[in-house]
Order: structure tokens, then C-alpha cells, then sequence
């Protein structure tokens, strides 16, 4: 019996936890890092103010918690269905899919607006920029490498150096990213970038592959 509510009261507690974190991120995404207060966020939840630091130290640690899901999310959940060495035997088949999961979230109005957010405070915050480049960045592409690597032992592709190529990779589809970001600020449309992120693929592995 109190190991049932025991598991009750961590499910609650979880429950919290992400109500939370949603409704930071989307206070965050409409009003800015500073204009979401701990009391905003406890009241979109429907808690006390006290409630909150049950679950986070401060508003820091829970923005901190948003950036890495925001960043790793999407590529932690390609990678966990299949290890990345198994990903890399599809090829060009895998480029295409970790291309198009960097795709849909950039295209997403809500992550496209803390994306926005996260830019602003990447040149206010040491924390921020230390958790973008590890999340989103540095543990990318160490998977991609890893990728490329795989891909070479096959004959996939050429032989070369695999954390350059993996940069290389990477690059441009930051660049879409962040020039998605751009256009929506000025109220520009993105279509142009609806078929760039397959494009770069095409483009890339006619550069590397072994025909």
C-alpha cells in the first residue's frame, strides 16, 4: 500500500515537474527569459510560488532544463530507437532522417521562438552558451562522426577525417536553422527553406559516397 502511494506521489510529482517546464517554455517563448517570473510560471501551472522549488533550485535551473530538452531531445530520441552504428549502415537513408529531425523542430513556431530567446542569451550567458555547445552542438556531432566513421569501415563513403566531416555535415543545417529564425522575425515566409535540408543531403553525399 505505501509502495503504491509512494509511486502516486512521484507520478504526481513528475506530472509537476513537466507542467512546469511547459509552461516556462511557452511564457519564455512569449515574453523573454526575463519576463517570466517564477510567479508567472506558478501561476500558469496553478501552484504556489514555494511549490516550484520543489522540483527546480531557480528560474536559471529551469530554463538550463528547457535548452537541453529543446537541444537534445529531438537527436536523443533518433538515437535511442537504434545505436548510431546501426543508423549509419542506411547511408544516405540515415542523413535523410537526422536531417529531417532537425527540420521539424525548426520549423516549430514554439521552438522557433525559444530558439530565438536561446541566440539573445547565448551572448548574455557563459551557462547558456556552455550548455548549447555541449547539447546541441559538441554531442552532435561526436554521434555524427561516429556515424561517419561507421559509414567508412563500410565503404559507404571515402575515407577521411570523420569529426570534419561531421562538421561539415552539421554546419548548413545550422545555418537553415538559424536563417528560418531570421525570416520570421522580419515576417518573411520559409518556403525557400522547405527543401534545403534534403538538398544539402543530396548535395553532400554525392560529395563523399562510393559509387
Amino acid at each position: 500500500m505505501s509502495e503504491n502511494m509512494g509511486t502516486v506521489k512521484s507520478e504526481r510529482g513528475k506530472n509537476t515537474k513537466e507542467k512546469i517546464l511547459k509552461a516556462a517554455q511557452e511564457l519564455i517563448a512569449e515574453h523573454g527569459y526575463k519576463g517570466a517570473s517564477i510567479r508567472k510560471i506558478a501561476k500558469a501551472v496553478g501552484i504556489r510560488e514555494s511549490a516550484i522549488y520543489n522540483h527546480f533550485k531557480n528560474k536559471e535551473e529551469i530554463f538550463q532544463t528547457i535548452m537541453k530538452e529543446l537541444f537534445s531531445t529531438p537527436f536523443s530520441n533518433f538515437f535511442e530507437r537504434k545505436p548510431v552504428s546501426e543508423h549509419a549502415l542506411k547511408g544516405k537513408k540515415f542523413l535523410y532522417e537526422y536531417a529531417a529531425s532537425i527540420k521539424l523542430v525548426s520549423f516549430d513556431k514554439t521552438n522557433e521562438k525559444m530558439f530565438r530567446i536561446i541566440l539573445i542569451e547565448l551572448m548574455q550567458n557563459r551557462d547558456v552558451r556552455e550548455s548549447f555547445l555541449k547539447y546541441f552542438y559538441e554531442d552532435n556531432i561526436k554521434k555524427l562522426a561516429e556515424a561517419f566513421f561507421v559509414m567508412m569501415q563500410n565503404s559507404l563513403i571515402r575515407s577521411s577525417d570523420p569529426m570534419l566531416m561531421a562538421q561539415e555535415f552539421f554546419a548548413p543545417i545550422f545555418y537553415y536553422r538559424i536563417h528560418i529564425t531570421l525570416l520570421r522575425l522580419d515576417e518573411k515566409p520559409t518556403t525557400t527553406l522547405s527543401t534545403m535540408f534534403e538538398k544539402h543531403v543530396d548535395f553532400f553525399w554525392e560529395s563523399v559516397s562510393i559509387d
